[in-house]
């Protein structure tokens, strides 16, 4: 499922990103690879996405979390 469909509060595993190499490098530069937790903190319909990965927060845009498969 994609990640801008979790509702904040739930943790959820990252599985995969459906984009070309340059997005998958540039997300697992921040910590986002196949198998780690992730947490939801913000999901509004009108701004950015906020997760927590291995401590560290990070906004992302919703056309980038949207390309973000979870589990």
């Amino acid at each position: 499922m994609p990640l801008t469909i979790v509702q904040a509060g739930r943790r959820v595993r990252f599985v995969a990103v459906n984009a070309g190499h340059s997005l998958q490098g540039r997300l697992a530069s921040m910590g986002l690879v196949p198998g780690v937790e992730i947490e939801v903190l913000r999901n509004s319909p009108h701004g950015p996405f906020l997760i927590a990965v291995k401590g560290s927060r990070i906004m992302l845009g919703r056309g980038m979390a949207h390309q973000i498969v979870v589990e």
